[in-house]
């Protein structure tokens, strides 16, 4: 099946703005659920679309990204999902997926590339903040957003004019050092963001916490209890950070009782 023109040119644009709602509008545009059906309406079969964006979001449902480390796309794996399936008339949604991995992966490196040559900006972004220049910094993000949401479309657009066929070819074709090293700087990337979080969040009073912590899931690791005693592990956190809530809550009633009892 060949698409047109007009169709072409509106999923180029789907695509672009779901890249961009991924990481900046954040209105859940981007999910497969609601990009197959978008997808299918533009390619003349709203059914299949719901069908495989349906499919695609309970694949890709527990891949999340941690810190930076980006996992295949859901993004251009679900919207070529859909494409594969209408173009080739593939009825098993299960194939359609299988065909679009090769894009998915692209769609990963991708984002991990824009990040690695985005990142010195951070520092042009701070020097933006301590000036108070706020146009430059809508520019920074403009810039990124837009390379994004083309990088996106670009392999989408690929993918629509070449077939599954370029998605493979250029999974194999180009050197595995490549692919090495953007498998390399995506594996770093959710150690450096969780980093960042803990310099922008941890607080000198909670490193007991962090080491007991890290310390018992080593212990859970070796004794290999398996993903149960995590959940347990988890529910102890969570006992902890309420008892620690509450006496923080006593303390502050506590002190400010007797504030008001030496002004009076």
């Amino acid at each position: 099946m060949q698409f047109n023109a007009i169709q072409v040119i509106l999923v180029f644009i789907v695509t672009f703005i779901a890249a961009i709602d991924q990481f900046s509008f954040l209105e859940s545009l981007y999910q497969p659920i609601v990009m197959g059906p978008v997808v299918g309406a533009i390619l003349g079969d709203v059914n299949v679309g719901l069908i495989i964006g349906g499919s695609y979001q309970l694949m890709m449902i527990g891949s999340m990204p941690v810190g930076g480390s980006q996992p295949p796309n859901a993004v251009i794996g679900g919207i070529m999902a859909t494409v594969f399936a209408i173009s080739m008339k593939i009825t098993d949604p299960q194939a359609a997926l299988g065909l679009s991995i090769p894009f998915a992966l692209l769609g990963q490196y991708a984002v991990i590339l824009v990040f690695t040559v985005t990142s010195p900006l951070m520092s042009k972004a701070d020097q933006y903040a301590k000036e108070a220049n706020t146009g430059a910094i809508e520019r920074l993000n403009y810039i990124t957003m837009g390379a994004l949401g083309l990088f996106f479309a670009i392999i989408v657009l690929v993918g629509l004019i070449s077939g599954q066929a370029i998605g493979t070819t250029l999974t194999t074709v180009l050197p595995a050092w490549v692919w090495a090293g953007l498998k390399a700087a995506g594996g770093m990337m959710r150690f450096v963001g969780f980093a960042v979080l803990l310099k922008v969040m941890m607080s000198a009073e909670y490193w007991g916490f962090y080491f007991a912590g890290f310390a018992l899931a080593n212990i859970v690791a070796g004794a290999g209890l398996g993903d149960q005693a995590l959940a347990l592990i988890a529910m102890l956190g969570i006992a902890l950070a309420i008892f620690d809530f509450q006496i923080n809550v006593k303390i502050k009633q506590n002190s400010s009782k007797g504030v008001s009892s030496n002004g009076i």
